[in-house]
């Protein structure tokens, strides 16, 4: 068997050839990966396990390791086979291929094959399908940020079905829970909020890598998701509970709330969001998480509004 596999790699071309350095890992594949890597097979279109993966990670060389695309640069095309159209640079290489007529494309460190490559398609703005059998390539997903790392936020600014709906698409936020914060009675249900004598606001409880996003940052889109200068709730919403507050763990959050209350005041804004110390978070009835993501609707009374 090594023979063969040794003599089927001398076969496989000047172009693109697996370098000797690879071949025992080579012989660790099957059948079908070695015809692939080393013989330039193609695998069947739409039998490829990466075809519709949509993780975060890198996709590395399943010969000798090396990451060649980022999940950032895939892109669906229809075509049956994983494309992307940018490789990490240098990671590729491109050979014309035996028919004449198309472009190959290897493992720039180990010379297996990956599959060919497409210009003047105009699928996505570079205008390049790097075409990829999925039995060249292995994933490596990223890892979920330690929960150790992560801190929490709370915002109020009217309802909270469309302060979560913005606050979950930032970059960096783990999850959003709606619920009710600032009251006098433990555990309230949304029919006791509602009542107005509990004392509680609507908020949002934010988790978030603070390595990926600050404290700021969704300070700021919170001021840019509602209205802060409304006193009374917001948009329709009126009443007490829709009020815009901010629950702060700690004085450099409160500095920072206070920071851009300056900030928009100097812009003309009449800030009437309200500063107050954490209280125990509620968790509001499980209908009313992700509602607006559930329904397939878009906030009404919720929009985002550029301010800083």
């Amino acid at each position: 068997m090594k023979q063969l596999i040794l003599f089927l790699i001398l076969l496989s071309g000047i172009y693109g050839e697996i370098l000797p350095a690879w071949t025992k890992a080579l012989e660790k594949l099957t059948p079908e990966e070695r015809a692939i890597i080393s013989q330039k097979a193609t695998q069947k279109p739409y039998e490829g396990e990466y075809l519709y993966n949509k993780d975060e990670g890198i996709y590395r060389c399943k010969l000798c390791n090396s990451p060649l695309y980022r999940s950032k640069d895939k892109f669906e095309s229809h075509c049956g086979w994983p494309s992307f159209d940018d490789a990490f640079p240098g990671a590729v290489k491109e050979v014309p291929d035996s028919d004449g007529m198309r472009t190959e494309i290897v493992c720039a460190k180990c010379g297996a094959h990956l599959g060919h490559v497409f210009r003047g398609e105009r699928y996505t703005a570079k205008d390049t399908r790097h075409c990829v059998n999925s039995l060249s390539l292995k994933f490596e997903k990223k890892p979920e940020p330690a929960l150790t790392d992560n801190r929490k936020a709370y915002f109020g600014g009217g309802c909270f079905w469309g302060v979560e709906y913005y606050m979950e698409k930032q970059r960096g936020v783990i999850s959003v829970r709606s619920g009710f914060m600032g009251g006098k009675v433990e555990k309230p249900s949304y029919d006791e909020v509602t009542r107005g004598d509990t004392g509680h606001y609507e908020v949002v409880e934010v988790t978030y890598n603070p390595k990926l996003v600050s404290y700021e940052e969704l300070a700021k889109l919170f001021f840019e998701i509602h209205d802060p200068t409304q006193k009374d709730g917001q948009g329709p919403d009126i009443a007490e509970r829709y009020r815009s507050v901010v629950f702060v763990n700690d004085e450099d959050e409160r500095e920072t709330i206070e920071k851009l209350i300056g900030i928009l005041r100097t812009k003309g804004y009449d800030v009437a969001t309200m500063i107050r110390e954490k209280k125990p978070f509620y968790k509001a009835e499980e209908y009313h998480q992700d509602y607006y993501e559930t329904k397939g609707q878009q906030p009404y009374c919720h929009t985002r509004i550029k301010r800083f």
